[in-house]
């Protein structure tokens, strides 16, 4: 493996050459130094035939400088307008419920090469605080999320923090923890509602009880009537099939089985 680097900001270059043997390190280029490196014993032999070829280390050190920085810097320009592409991304804060952390979510932004932190008066927060992964978007640009427990802290210090987001090409993001800017899906009356998602579940669900409760008496009324106006409508000694006076049959006499 073999290649180099090139710093746009300070123009520093570097560049590196690594021989491997089995998936493990069997030579590595110090460039630095013109020598060959040797992490395993295995290669030790080869390193000191190698580090005696000094016009060969001099190419290689003109190789990984300037030509392949030269190659490097050429194909920067004519992919800039992919290679160096900045997007800006939006930031929401959101709140699953009162309890839960508030998530800093940072999305449509592109490269990948972002940092997002949460600080408290001015200074970097490292405790209670949960960094997730880069994610990528179906649109090529990513996302990341940053979640703060605030358990312990009163509504009213909620200003005392921030979520700062900052992407190469574009100034620091900063994101004030304003309480009545977090979006949340626990009901309607912001991040302190107590319940809107509750009676949004349990009012269908009476009404339901309600309505069976009325059809089950309603029911309940008119077999009551129909038995009654029956009765009122018989004549007088008169009686129905079930209160016949005649003998029941007699049950038919059980055989008895013939046996082998």
């Amino acid at each position: 493996m073999n290649g180099c680097e090139w710093d746009d900001e300070d123009d520093t270059t570097d560049g590196y050459n690594q021989h491997g043997y089995d998936g493990e390190d069997f030579l590595v280029l110090d460039l630095k130094n013109l020598r060959w490196i040797a992490p395993t014993p295995q290669a030790f032999i080869t390193k000191l035939k190698w580090d005696q070829n000094r016009a060969e280390l001099q190419y290689l050190k003109n190789l990984y400088t300037k030509e392949c920085v030269d190659e490097l810097k050429k194909f920067l320009d004519y992919g800039k307008s992919t290679l160096q592409r900045t997007e800006r991304p939006e930031v929401s804060l959101l709140q699953r419920r009162p309890s839960s952390p508030v998530v800093c979510h940072a999305t449509g932004f592109y490269p990948d090469r972002v940092v997002v932190f949460w600080r408290r008066d001015g200074e970097e927060l490292y405790e209670h605080v949960d960094h997730g992964e880069v994610l990528p978007n179906p649109d090529g640009t990513f996302q990341v999320s940053v979640d703060l427990d605030l358990a312990s802290v009163p509504r009213e210090d909620w200003r005392r923090y921030e979520c700062v987001v900052q992407v190469k090409g574009i100034e620091d993001i900063l994101t004030p923890l304003d309480p009545a800017r977090v979006r949340t899906n626990w009901g309607k009356t912001g991040p302190g509602g107590d319940g809107g998602v509750k009676s949004d579940i349990t009012t269908p669900i009476i009404i339901v009880c309600v309505v069976l409760l009325l059809a089950a008496a309603a029911a309940g009324v008119f077999v009551y009537k129909k038995r009654n106006d029956s009765a009122k409508s018989r004549p007088a000694g008169s009686h129905s099939s079930s209160e016949s006076s005649e003998e029941p049959n007699p049950a038919p006499e059980v055989q008895p089985l013939n046996t082998l």
